[in-house]
């Protein structure tokens, strides 16, 4: 599988799962950190451990294993680095707070629905 299928996958897990406001973000032009990140939130802390547990088993099917997950037990912020893509899945305060989207302000936004056709 391909990092984009890789990544369109745990969209669709997102989106089925009920994850509110996905935002997908082509970081390789603006660092090495990985090549896209995922931003997602839950209705509540319950809610975005879910997120992360659905994620992680539904990449698990086709062998993608994350390195590491952060924050899983406040689960305020989930990180899960996947090396070439990163999920970040928060709670409605966090990600306010946060506010990702602004710092990486200078990468691409992809389309959420556009991305997501383009299997």
């Amino acid at each position: 599988m391909e990092i984009k299928e890789i990544v369109q996958k745990a969209v669709k897990i997102l989106d089925e799962k009920l994850a509110e406001n996905i935002v997908i973000i082509d970081i390789r032009k603006v660092s090495v950190i990985g090549d896209y990140f995922i931003i997602a939130t839950g209705k509540n802390v319950n809610h975005v451990r879910a997120l992360s547990d659905y994620v992680s088993e539904g990449l698990a099917k086709d062998q993608v294993f994350d390195k590491q997950t952060e924050g899983y037990e406040s689960a305020g912020w989930i990180l899960m680095d996947y090396s070439d893509f990163i999920i970040h899945l928060f709670d409605k305060e966090s990600r306010e707070y946060y506010d990702l989207e602004r710092i990486w302000r200078d990468a691409d936004f992809i389309d959420l629905e556009d991305f997501l056709k383009e299997e």
